[in-house]
């Protein structure tokens, strides 16, 4: 699943700095290279090689070598008519560009309340060519017979494994550059004798393995052998030793002298802690050595193995790339360089002055454009050419270079797939099909409003009533603040012990009761982490106590469960990578849906520390990124056992939601929500932030996702105010009304918030918001269905379905559409009464506005001939959208729009 990790990276916890470096650097650097010199390719002249040559890859897809300019291969499916394969090419090399390569380096990582930053430390080995020995497809017989092809590989195939398996062999190798550097000769060895055998090689032999697995799929495996170093003017190209570990010189033994030195070495407690286990203090034992000595005490620190694997690739220099999860400031990335680390969003991404003010008060917690919960190692381009890995190291996707692309990975091996399809609706498909697509969700959480309260049993009856009297149609009230709130230096925060606080919420049962003789779920909140109760008074039971009884908690390097900075108080993480952990959390969701409770949010999972000890004793850094996903499946297993026992009715179901994620947590998840936005305008965390989120998570395999209406991050301070304005929360609200679940949020001030039900004006404003949420509900069911079978996302950016648009290509936030039939242009600006629309015309198919009837379609607006600027596939147009009128189109003639007109003229929307 993970391969070993074999560097020994540290981390920096930076929690308590008072002030920090307010501009952080954000994002990684570019990835270490020899230089500026690309990477050469090379093959035997001589061999099978010198000619071009077509190779089988199962029954459906080619591999063609062509040996022409240094080299270069390329992947296609196979076409159906019998055609040229080259023509549907989905994946291609650089011609006399290596295509592998590998490096050994350390790793340092800061990490601060939930964010990390990982950087590359000085690197000690990187091959600078690569030579390709041979290509070869394999089939069954041969795997069996054990063909000298396969010898180290470690390749196994199964009863599933569609022969033939193409295999590409070779080696990655460089010389070093200092002739008089110790090798393999040893370093008793004179140096007469280092010199008359020449400069020393560093070679490693790799296998790339292409496996057809589906009709749309191919698994690529990418496997690097432990480098050896060789003495004499060997030949780079030339296979390297049979043996896959290199001999490796006389080494000082490091722990005896650390022993002898012990009482000279002052052991201070330092802020730097290694992520795995290793020898303490390396740099204080060598500052005390002989410089001799030293340079063998610090060879024999560093990695023994590559940890690092590249794959370089082409790329056309106007392809235009989507996805890597749920992203919140871009939505195109050619031009840029992507890590995939599941981590905080931060405060402001970028937008200021709270970005400044966030990373000050608290080390990188502004975070920036590329800083998410839910990062997926998978994109699609528009040029129909799609790929994801597999796994869960750390990776980073630089498309920094216009005619390439080079993935940098944190391991020692690589496995992922290609994939093939005509549109990017194929592309999901077949990606989710892999990957995992979320459950078809209960009816009742998709019927009306999610309403966010607090407060306690009082304040929620009374809101209860006044929702009732404006006829808002409400599936569930969400009540976060269940399990009471505690006060702290920050304002009022939740008790992290997920029972019910039977004085803030008296008469708890009777309150679930009497909503649901409504109509009306009640839904709570839970995470997977816990706190200590000592100051609870009446607590009944003490969760935390109870896990670190029984050994289910992350664990210290110490071995004792590991508290974690959380805003102002600390807390210990369930550790999901022990069954025990799983089962007894499974008893405290049975507990919540036991007195009535139908849903919870699942919040957190992103702050995995990436130097903790699991209870697996896997790399904690892989397992930070695969965190979320288990957090995911506890609470789904749980959902999925609670629906077999309700039997044939549905609407029993249990609901869950999360915000944090990786690739395959729409397998687990049944919902996701974008967490926690400011309540702004600004673009990288505010409304139009939320936007981009939910439409990049589309892409991205999240096909069912919703945020807060009207954000959540509240400041409000005399010199730094971000509050909840009307004008704000109206305009959310209209937005969320067009997602698959319409939610509520008071926000963490709530006093400090406009609120839904601060006055009667925006209590109707969200009465007929809720309706107009309403009024779509048959449509809705059709797409969460769809989701369901297909992984289509329900709020869909246009791209999906008007890939060869080039304006599509462009539009980040300012348009989506709703399925294939609606059409959501949102007002995300302050002050906005009108908004600009591109309609495609490439379907040959026209729009009509839901609230004056007008037709956009052929490049007119009915009544007023040719409008705005219109382009090959399209054109624009300015519309008027009032608070309460949003700019919202449905396909002229869709059965779907007239229905939808009419629900809304039933509803007195209309």
């Amino acid at each position: 699943m993970t391969s070993p990790a074999t560097e020994k990276p540290k981390t920096t916890k930076k929690h308590n700095a008072r002030l920090n470096n307010p501009f952080p650097r954000a994002v990684p650097a570019e990835a270490f290279r020899n230089g500026d010199a690309t990477p050469p390719l090379s093959f035997g002249p001589f061999s099978k090689l010198a000619h071009a040559h077509d190779y089988p890859v199962g029954s459906r897809f080619r591999l063609s070598w062509n040996p022409s300019f240094g080299g270069a291969i390329s992947l296609a499916r196979v076409s159906s008519s019998g055609g040229d394969p080259r023509s549907r090419v989905m994946w291609e090399t650089i011609p006399g560009v290596a295509f592998v390569s590998a490096a050994s380096a350390t790793t340092e990582a800061d990490e601060c309340r939930g964010s990390f930053a990982l950087r590359d430390g000085p690197a000690r080995l990187v091959p600078d060519r690569q030579s390709v020995d041979r290509i070869r497809s394999l089939y069954r017989c041969d795997v069996e017979a054990g063909a000298d092809a396969l010898r180290g590989a470690a390749f196994e195939a199964s009863d599933q494994t569609r022969f033939p398996v193409l295999l590409i062999t070779g080696v990655v190798s460089a010389k070093k550059a200092d002739p008089a550097s110790s090798c393999c000769c040893g370093l008793r060895a004179g140096r007469r004798a280092r010199a008359r055998a020449g400069k020393p090689v560093l070679s490693a032999r790799y296998w790339v393995f292409l496996e057809e697995k589906s009709d749309t799929q191919v698994s690529f495996s990418v496997k690097i052998a432990d480098y050896q170093w060789s003495c004499g003017h060997a030949d780079p190209s030339s296979p390297p030793p049979a043996a896959t570990t290199a001999p490796r010189p006389h080494r000082i033994n490091i722990l005896s002298l650390r022993l002898r030195l012990a009482g000279r070495v002052h052991r201070s407690m330092s802020k730097k802690k290694k992520l795995s286990a290793g020898f303490p203090a390396q740099e204080e034992v060598s500052a005390l050595l002989p410089p001799p000595e030293r340079a063998l005490a610090e060879e024999e620190a560093r990695p023994e193995e590559f940890n690092r694997v590249f794959l370089t690739y082409a790329s056309s220099l106007d392809e235009r790339f989507y996805g890597f999860g749920e992203q919140f400031s871009c939505m195109e990335f050619k031009g840029r360089r992507v890590p995939v680390l599941v981590q905080e969003q931060g405060i402001g991404r970028g937008d200021q002055p709270i970005t400044f003010a966030a990373n000050l008060l608290s080390y990188r917690s502004g975070g920036n454009w590329s800083t998410t919960y839910a990062p997926s190692p998978f994109y699609m381009t528009s040029e129909m050419r799609s790929l994801y890995l597999e796994g869960y190291d750390y990776s980073i996707f630089d498309l920094t270079k216009p005619d390439r692309v080079q993935i940098q990975v944190y391991g020692n091996s690589v496995q992922g797939r290609i994939l093939e399809g005509e549109s990017p609706t194929e592309l999901i498909t077949s990606y989710t099909g892999s990957t995992g697509r979320p459950p078809v969700l209960p009816r009742w959480i998709t019927s009306g409003a999610v309403v966010g309260m607090q407060g306690g049993t009082d304040a929620v009856r009374r809101v209860w009533s006044q929702l009732r009297d404006h006829d808002v149609p409400v599936s569930a009230l969400w009540l976060q603040d269940w399990v009471g709130q505690r006060k702290t230096a920050i304002g009022s925060q939740l008790w992290w012990n997920w029972e019910v606080d039977d004085d803030h919420y008296a008469g708890w049962k009777d309150l679930i009761r009497d909503l649901r003789c409504d109509g009306v779920r009640t839904m709570t909140y839970c995470n997977p982490c816990l706190v200590p109760m000592g100051e609870k008074g009446n607590a009944r039971r003490h969760l935390y106590e109870e896990a670190k009884e029984l050994g289910i908690l992350v664990r210290d390097e110490a071995g004792e469960p590991y508290m974690m900075p959380n805003t102002a108080f600390d807390v210990a993480m369930l550790d999901f990578t022990n069954p025990e952990a799983s089962s007894w959390f499974k008893g405290i969701l049975r507990g919540m849906a036991d007195e009535g409770v139908s849903g919870w949010m699942a919040d957190f999972g992103e702050g995995l520390p990436l130097d903790a000890r699991l209870h697996s004793g896997e790399d904690p850094v892989a397992a930070h990124n695969r965190y979320p996903e288990l957090w995911a499946r506890v609470n789904r297993e749980f959902a999925d056992e609670w629906k077999s026992e309700a039997g044939e009715d549905e609407e029993e179901g249990v609901v869950f939601f999360v915000r944090a994620g990786f690739r395959e947590s729409s397998r687990w998840a049944m919902l996701f929500w974008e967490g926690d936005q400011m309540v702004s305008w600004q673009a990288n965390d505010g409304i139009k932030s939320s936007v981009v989120g939910l439409l990049s998570g589309g892409l991205s395999g999240i096909p069912l996702n919703h945020s807060d209406a009207g954000g959540y991050c509240t400041v409000d301070l005399p010199l730094l105010r971000y509050r909840r304005s009307e004008e704000l929360l109206m305009r959310w609200m209209e937005v969320n009304a067009f997602t698959v679940v319409f939610r509520t949020h008071e926000g963490n001030k709530p006093g400090s918030n406009c609120q839904f039900y601060s006055n009667s004006r925006i209590l109707a404003h969200f009465a007929r918001c809720a309706k107009m949420y309403k009024a779509w509900e048959f449509y809705r069911v059709q797409l969460v269905e769809e989701a369901a079978e297909k992984g289509l996302p329900v709020a869909r950016h246009l791209f999906l379905h008007y890939p060869e648009d080039r304006r599509v290509q462009e539009l980040t936030y300012q348009q989506f559409l709703v399925g294939t039939e609606m059409m959501v242009v949102p007002v995300l600006d302050k002050g906005r009464t009108a908004v600009t629309a591109y309609f495609p015309t490439s379907d040959g198919g026209s729009w009509r506005h839901v609230w004056t009837g007008e037709e956009f379609g052929g490049g007119h607006r009915s009544g007023h001939g040719s409008v705005g600027e219109a382009t090959v596939h399209g054109f624009q147009a300015e519309v008027t959208a009032d608070v309460g009128c949003p700019a919202v189109f449905v396909r002229v003639g869709s059965p779907v729009g007239e229905r939808f007109v009419r629900n809304l003229r039933d509803l007195g929307v209309i």
